[in-house]
């Protein structure tokens, strides 16, 4: 990652203001044992310290003791060198040989200083048109937050920031299931405090109970206002993304064969007409980085969220998926195949031969609810998942694992927990999960995973250490202003991920779930850094042009996206009425560009832009790949504004150098 935004020693010196490793008393945890509240790591538990060197830019600190009843709290400790980040995890274990007194409200976290704090957060993905939206809220009251469901990203959003006078702060939360965060504020700043939601257990002998993740990140608020946007976003690239057999994940264009026959999803998909359709789109000279089986090739009847049978359907896949590998890894491509685990539905495979592993909630009638949830807490059923999916994995030749999860799990928690239990089965399936995706990781070198929930309901930190994420939302593909909202936050805090070029707008300017002929808008309303082409394999010789010139123009901005710097230049307030522009810039290279789209109800004909990246005394060729057009201009005349003219309905991209 290229950042004019880099970290400057003001900000390092700020560190011990975002909980820094002091001592063992100083750990940022607190929780209550029976009537007891514990805080820290106490005398009585003889803490010991060691540390080790994991890079030439972390350290890790371990801080663990045990007291005389046998409860162990080690508590890990990561300190950035090249970023002005702190990060804080712990584990509760009962090394004793009886039940513990009743665990409750472990959280961590501590007094953040920062002068007049304004919290900026998101509700996350709701699955609704009013997701990804941000809010201010002055911290003069404690403000409690918390997911909506038993997944990390619904109704709240696990990244936020604290607006202060002099420094912003930002915290990230990495933990898949609920959550809360309680900020309140203090004579200095602020407490914020963290951990699972429901916690109310006795731990039996050999237990553990882990909290979230917390990270906080900490920067001189002086000069530049989109700093902190893109001193996060270098981090989270050096730090975060998962790697591609080591290197940077670059842009990814994404095909598939969707609705095979007219049926849903891939439940008609087969060995046969996938690979036709994968080598005419190759043929045609639309090769995809990554070729793309979703929901449906196992046995499901037509019915994709049949799931729990993890194997391929033999009528469709009389070979199973390896000759299709084979023909992806013939042509450089990467198979990608979806998966949803944790969800398993009524005379299944895993149903059938498993049940002791599923946990199920039950309707007002008492009857079972369709879902189903595979108990990942469960270390038998774990193993045999591990072992399932990785023989398909491996068999099949697949790159890059896809999981998705499309229900509720917490009334299935709380239906089946004893009231000294509370939150136990939550915090075993959560650290199953992740131990499930390491295993697979681990198993399949080059592997990467893509995390799915709904769309993008589980993309806290946590998760987003071992995936990217290709599919954030299930809303609004082809709803423009909807994608330039959600875009505008992804680019800020998750900044991999992958759009549809899709058209739902009718000649009203309204918008409907109907797809239109795709053209050179579909694309410039696409621009992230992954991109799934909806241009068919047997599409017209028309539309393949088009899809190939703009394939040329996505694939120059995905790689600056992933290099530059990012500025937003308009608010996104999914009016149709609106303009929209962003600008990413990286300085090593002297290069950048600049996008302008005209909404389809936008009345002004032309759109002043202002780019908040200007470097001084150069000169600026920017050209319009769609057209050959150059502008030659001078960085003072750059600041003075550049008036762009388009019509409704159409965008422009300026690439630039100096």
């Amino acid at each position: 990652m290229r950042s004019a935004n880099k970290t400057k020693a003001c900000d390092m010196a700020l560190i011990p203001d975002i909980l820094k490793y002091k001592s063992p008393k100083d750990v940022p945890l607190t929780f209550k044992i029976g009537s007891r509240t514990v805080k820290g790591i106490p005398e009585e538990f003889s803490p010991t310290v060691n540390y080790r060197i994991l890079t030439a830019n972390t350290v890790q600190y371990i801080i663990e003791g045990t007291d005389k009843n046998g409860l162990n709290i080690r508590a890990e400790y990561l300190e950035y060198r090249d970023y002005p980040v702190t990060e804080w995890v712990v584990y509760i274990t009962n090394n004793g040989d009886s039940d513990t007194e009743i665990i409750s409200d472990v959280r961590i976290g501590g007094e953040i200083i920062c002068s007049s704090p304004v919290l900026e957060h998101g509700n996350g993905d709701t699955c609704k048109p009013d997701g990804y939206h941000f809010f201010c809220d002055s911290v003069d009251k404690k403000i409690t937050l918390s997911p909506t469901s038993g997944t990390s990203c619904q109704g709240a959003f696990p990244y936020m920031t604290l607006h202060g006078e002099d420094r912003e702060v930002r915290i990230a939360i990495g933990w898949p299931t609920r959550w809360i965060a309680e900020v309140e504020p203090t004579e200095n700043g602020v407490s914020f405090l963290c951990g699972q939601k429901r916690c109310n257990t006795v731990l039996h002998s050999g237990e553990s109970f882990r909290t979230p993740r917390l990270n906080i990140m900490v920067y001189s608020n002086e000069g530049a206002p989109y700093r902190g946007i893109n001193l996060w976003r270098a981090w989270y690239f050096d730090h975060i993304l998962p790697r591609e057999n080591g290197k940077p994940v670059p842009p990814k264009l994404c095909l598939h064969y969707f609705q095979a026959e007219g049926k849903p999803e891939f439940t008609a998909a087969s060995e046969k007409n996938q690979i036709y359709a994968l080598n005419e789109y190759v043929r045609r000279g639309m090769k995809p980085d990554i070729w793309w089986i979703d929901a449906g090739w196992y046995p499901c009847d037509y019915e994709w969220h049949t799931t729990g049978t993890w194997y391929p359907d033999p009528a469709r896949f009389p070979n199973g998926m390896s000759p299709l590998g084979i023909a992806c890894e013939e042509n450089d491509v990467q198979l990608m195949v979806w998966f949803e685990p944790e969800r398993v539905r009524h005379g299944t495979e895993l149903e059938s031969e498993h049940r002791d592993w599923l946990l199920a909630s039950h309707n007002e009638a008492g009857l079972e609810n369709d879902n189903l949830l595979l108990d990942l807490g469960n270390p038998e059923a774990l193993s045999w998942l591990i072992e399932r999916v990785d023989g398909i994995i491996k068999s099949s030749h697949i790159k890059i694992y896809r999981q998705d999860f499309n229900f509720d799990p917490a009334p299935i928690w709380a239906e089946h927990e004893a009231s000294d239990r509370i939150g136990m089965l939550e915090n075993k399936h959560a650290l199953g999960y992740l131990a499930y995706w390491d295993a697979l990781v681990l198993r399949n070198p080059g592997l990467w995973i893509d995390s799915c929930a709904s769309g993008g309901r589980r993309n806290d930190l946590e998760s987003m250490r071992r995936a990217v994420t290709l599919h954030y939302t299930d809303v609004g593909y082809g709803n423009h202003p909807i994608k330039q909202k959600q875009h505008r936050e992804m680019f800020e805090w998750i900044p991999y991920f992958r759009a549809h070029n899709m058209s739902w707008d009718n000649e009203d300017g309204t918008y409907s779930r109907t797809n239109k002929p795709a053209n050179e808008y579909d694309f410039h309303c696409a621009m992230a850094p992954s991109l799934t082409s909806m241009y068919t394999y047997d599409d017209t010789d028309e539309h393949y042009a088009i899809g190939l010139k703009m394939d040329e123009i996505w694939r120059e901005a995905a790689e600056i996206e992933l290099s530059g710097d990012y500025y937003p230049i308009t608010e996104c307030r999914v009016d149709a009425h609106d303009w929209y522009a962003m600008q990413f810039d990286n300085p090593e290279e002297h290069r950048g560009f600049v996008q302008v789209i005209r909404n389809v109800l936008a009345d002004e004909e032309s759109f002043l832009l202002k780019m908040p990246c200007i470097h001084d005394d150069k000169t600026y060729t920017l050209t319009d790949r769609e057209t050959g057009e150059n502008v030659i201009i001078s960085s003072n005349e750059l600041k003075c504004g550049m008036t762009v003219s388009l019509p409704k309905r159409k965008g422009i991209v300026y690439f630039y150098n100096y």
